[in-house]
């Protein structure tokens, strides 16, 4: 396939997720950024403190999507020539697995549960659940024209589907794998991500080339955001604060501030910029530029390109290793605001901690850890006190928080 066509077929596919990738350990690793080639064929792996190759899984028949099991033992790929899903060992980083699903498998999403991996086939017009356990496809769900994204509520009960020729988004409820509604008043809707408290759904529209806001309250849209030409790659930083967006003919990245939806600045990037993904602390944003083969890397902090990694060709989508015991943190906070149990600012507050332990643990920064560990624990400590949490919710997030002080020797 060349570059070209890869470009062309943008129209029908999504071609990105933001996912979790890291086995239980409780050590606290590097992150691994993880990047499928269309050209090459293959998987790569990123050691995104030297951004640096240190690894490759041959594959075949275009990969596409890629999503991980959240114990992180195995990675999901669509192979979009060949009709199958892929299943990577992460551990050994080998095949040990090829499901049969629709024909032309897009994008991929597992779950939060890890039992369900849901993967849009884009020319049978259909959703195919996969069951984790045996890696068999227990269910088809039919859904709109040419199905691409999807993406999954972080409680686990939805799945947004977004269908390319069908202008539309279904949405399934995976209780019953049946599509409880579908939302028009879109043109060719690619990507999708959902903010981390579940409450909204970011839709990259690359034909109108707008990105669609939806309510996942009422299922309607409730804006339009103008961003670059022929958006495609989207993807919410972990506080919920900025949405990036790849604008695959402009070359660069329009960065929304999700509060007031308007773009505050642009990025330029390389060429034909595809599945672009967020690290876990939220501190960069990788960009696989497929007409380019190479990655850029964005410093959220300014919004400018620090770093370009070389590639093999045509990298498309890049997924993040997100299952060190920091990011594990960072989820139970997400479900405690996605559940209701305390509000969004509370929320973000603890994430900011978090987030800060993260940079500085990559940083080496041992002894700082250990005191924004401190800190973590002080605020969920409050609120305890002030009924913001049950003793029981606040004791698993600071046992969390312990554990990993243990580790560091704090």
């Amino acid at each position: 396939m060349t570059k070209l066509t890869l470009c062309t077929i943008i129209r029908f596919v999504t071609l990105a997720l933001f996912l979790t990738l890291f086995g239980a350990s409780t050590a606290l690793a590097q992150t691994k950024a993880y990047v499928t080639h269309a050209g090459g064929e293959a998987v790569s792996v990123i050691n995104t403190a030297s951004n640096t190759v240190v690894a490759t899984v041959p594959l075949a028949s275009v990969p596409l999507g890629i999503a991980v099991t959240p114990d992180g033992a195995f990675a999901y790929v669509t192979q979009l020539g060949g009709n199958t899903v892929a299943v990577i060992d992460a551990k050994t980083n080998t095949v040990i697995a090829t499901i049969p699903v629709g024909l032309s498998p897009v994008a991929v999403a597992i779950t939060p549960n890890g039992a369900f991996a849901y993967v849009t086939n884009q020319f049978s017009n259909t959703v195919s659940v996969i069951n984790t356990a045996t890696n068999t496809v227990v269910t088809t769900v039919p859904v709109g024209s040419t199905p691409s994204g999807v993406a999954i509520t972080p409680n686990g009960a939805f799945a947004y589907v977004s269908n390319g020729f069908g202008s539309s988004v279904s949405v399934i409820n995976t209780t019953t794998n049946t599509v409880v509604t579908t939302i028009p008043g879109m043109v060719g809707p690619t990507l999708l991500a959902v903010t981390p408290n579940g409450a909204f759904v970011y839709v990259s529209d690359v034909e109108a080339n707008v990105v669609r806001v939806i309510d996942t309250a009422t299922n309607t849209i409730v804006d339009n955001i103008q961003v670059g030409t022929a958006p495609v790659g989207i993807n919410i930083t972990p506080n919920g604060v900025f949405a990036y967006v790849g604008n695959v003919r402009d070359g660069t990245v329009s960065v929304i501030n999700t509060a007031t939806n308007t773009v505050t600045t642009t990025v330029p990037v390389g060429l034909i910029p595809e599945g672009l993904a967020i690290n876990p602390s939220g501190t960069f944003v990788y960009v696989p530029n497929s007409g380019s083969d190479t990655i850029s890397v964005i410093d959220t902090a300014t919004n400018t390109v620090t770093a370009t990694i070389p590639t093999a060709s045509q990298p498309v989508t890049v997924a993040f290793a997100t299952r060190t015991p920091i990011g594990l943190l960072v989820a139970q906070v997400q479900e405690l605001v996605a559940r209701g149990v305390f509000t969004q600012k509370q929320g973000d507050t603890l994430i900011k901690k978090l987030e800060g332990t993260q940079t500085k643990h990559n940083n080496g920064q041992t002894s700082a850890v250990c005191g924004q560990l401190g800190a973590f624990i002080n605020q969920v400590n409050a609120l305890i006190n002030n009924g913001s949490l049950t003793t029981s919710q606040g004791q698993a997030l600071i046992e969390a928080a312990n554990a990993i002080k243990t580790t560091l020797g704090c």
